[in-house]
């Protein structure tokens, strides 16, 4: 079993259930904390949408008739859309996946602004050096 933080991490059949919106049991609590503010938790969504979408887009691929060209564009622009929405609400999902797995709301946005406030506060002293210069009266 390979272990992430201390929690072990789900199977294939498991992580495919979770990208499809089931809970993962107690024990996969902290991995799914993990899943959704690692630095890689964007993506790590872009994979969850991509295999969400995959088998509807098969599907009208091959149930849609007509040229295809028509048919590809079509998926296409269901892909299109569908990752706009998923990324529209990115910060909610990844935040109701982890209230699903027992953490309070508010845990995910917590933690991303933990590991980015160092960097927040570099980027706000350069800003301050850069255009906040205090002019002194003739």
């Amino acid at each position: 079993m390979n272990e992430k933080r201390g929690s072990p991490r789900p199977g294939p059949v498991r992580w495919l259930l979770y990208v499809y919106g089931a809970g993962l049991p107690p024990r996969y609590r902290e991995w799914v904390l993990h899943d959704v503010t690692a630095r890689t938790w964007v993506l790590r969504h872009l994979i969850r949408a991509t295999v969400q979408m995959a088998p509807l887009g098969i599907l009208i691929y091959l149930a849609l008739p007509g040229p295809v060209g028509i048919r590809l564009a079509s998926v296409f622009a269901g892909v299109l859309l569908g990752f706009f929405y998923s990324f529209a609400y990115i910060h909610e999902t990844a935040e109701h996946r982890a209230v699903k797995a027992g953490y309070p709301p508010g845990t995910v946005a917590a933690v991303h602004a933990a590991r980015n406030a160092a960097e927040r506060a570099a980027q706000e002293r350069r800003y301050a050096e850069a255009w906040r210069t205090e002019s002194t009266p003739d």
